[in-house]
């Protein structure tokens, strides 16, 4: 059977119509996937390459203005020390006994000779029941023996009387003056005894008034250190659980400072001298002070000198055991020395790379890191003597490590 060509050719496909067909619907989606590439490669370049920055919170450095007491000159000197009383004691009793009462508190004002504790007293009042009895029995023998020896020298007298007329004997002569030497020597004793009896009462009524316990003098109560129901001693005699003293009184009035000066500068330190001290408590409270004494030994192990420096006026901010900066004040032959600036920061700020200080900078959005030198530490702040000046901001914290040259971004001031 022939071939129909003309039908074969009508079966046969158009393959270059297909595949012009086929790339027209690819162009989009090549299209849609270079711009994707790109965008992706836009982003990681961007996470790649955009800056990073630490938060940081910054504190400007403090400016403060020494005002030294008129006529004094520039600081010459200073020195760290403690508070302290010059009269202080821990009120304990002269016996031993079980406290009954405790009549204070901490920060009471106490005067001179006032009730603080009283101990249990029982004992104390039988004995000084039974010395006043025994005194008193002593003093009736003492009357009774002075009756009877008056009787006797009566008689004595009678008996010289009849004796000179011959009318008694010599036996009765003597027998009259032995009883009257007899009773003499009886109402000796007696007198004797009843002044024992005398002291054994005073002794037990002093017993009596050493279980009140009073205050040595005027002052305030700083620590309560026992309670009713306790033991209390003199001493610790009394094992682990007996206390050795009611409280501690301290002479506000008293009050002072001691110092400790390198004995290579207390040369510059002289009776006298003007001070200008400040408390860690109040590091903006300037105190006019004066050196009271330098006591006149050294510690060996410090290389140091105790200084007592005296507050010109007292005040009632100051209390005993606060920390405290002094710094002695040269001899102003012009009159009152001029106020001095002083640069501070916290001490938080300040790190330390083995013995060198050094802090970090801000600057711009920039740490720029500084070596300092530091001076006297006053409160939480650290004077500055060299490395930072009052119009720089020092940084405190940050969320990550610094170094020198990196990035910041401040955040909120603490």
């Amino acid at each position: 059977m022939p071939l129909d060509r003309d039908a074969l050719e009508a079966l046969r496909m158009d393959r270059g119509a297909d595949d012009v067909a086929m790339k027209r619907r690819s162009r989009p989606l090549i299209a849609g996937a270079v711009l994707l590439s790109v965008a992706v490669a836009g982003l990681v370049a961007w996470l790649l390459l955009k800056p990073t920055y630490i938060s940081v919170q910054t504190v400007g450095a403090r400016v403060v203005q020494d005002n030294p007491a008129a006529g004094a000159g520039a600081r010459v000197l200073n020195a760290s020390g403690y508070v302290v009383p010059r009269l202080q004691a821990v009120v304990s009793s002269k016996v031993t006994g079980k406290v009954s009462e405790v009549l204070i508190e901490e920060g009471l004002h106490v005067k001179a000779g006032q009730v603080l504790a009283r101990l249990d007293d029982a004992t104390a009042r039988d004995q000084v029941n039974v010395a006043r009895s025994q005194f008193a029995a002593a003093q009736a023998l003492a009357a009774q023996t002075v009756v009877e020896h008056d009787n006797a020298g009566r008689d004595l007298e009678r008996t010289k009387t009849l004796y000179a007329r011959h009318l008694v004997s010599q036996s009765d002569m003597d027998a009259s003056t032995t009883k009257d030497a007899s009773l003499g020597a009886s109402l000796e004793s007696a007198r004797q005894q009843a002044a024992v009896a005398e002291n054994n009462l005073q002794l037990d009524q002093q017993y009596l008034d050493d279980t009140v316990i009073r205050a040595p003098f005027a002052g305030v109560v700083v620590s309560k250190d026992a309670q009713p129901g306790e033991m209390i001693s003199p001493n610790s005699a009394g094992g682990g659980n007996t206390r050795t003293g009611i409280a501690t009184i301290v002479d506000m009035s008293s009050l002072e400072v001691e110092v400790d000066v390198n004995e290579a500068y207390i040369g510059r330190v002289h009776a006298g001298q003007k001070v200008d001290a400040v408390l860690d408590a109040y590091p903006d409270w300037h105190i006019p002070s004066h050196v009271v004494s330098i006591i006149p030994t050294a510690d060996r192990d410090k290389a140091t000198v105790k200084v007592r420096v005296g507050f010109d006026k007292l005040d009632l901010r100051i209390l005993p055991q606060m920390a405290i900066q002094v710094w002695f004040l040269g001899d102003d032959t012009t009159g009152a020395a001029a106020p001095t600036a002083r640069v501070q920061v916290p001490q938080a700020a300040v790190h330390k790379d083995g013995a060198s200080p050094y802090v970090f900078i801000y600057d711009d959005g920039r740490v720029e890191r500084r070596a300092v030198k530091l001076g006297a530490v006053t409160g939480s702040d650290v004077e500055i003597l060299a490395g930072v000046s009052g119009d720089e901001k020092v940084i405190l914290t940050s969320d990550k490590p610094l170094s020198d040259g990196v990035r910041v971004r401040e955040t909120s001031n603490p």
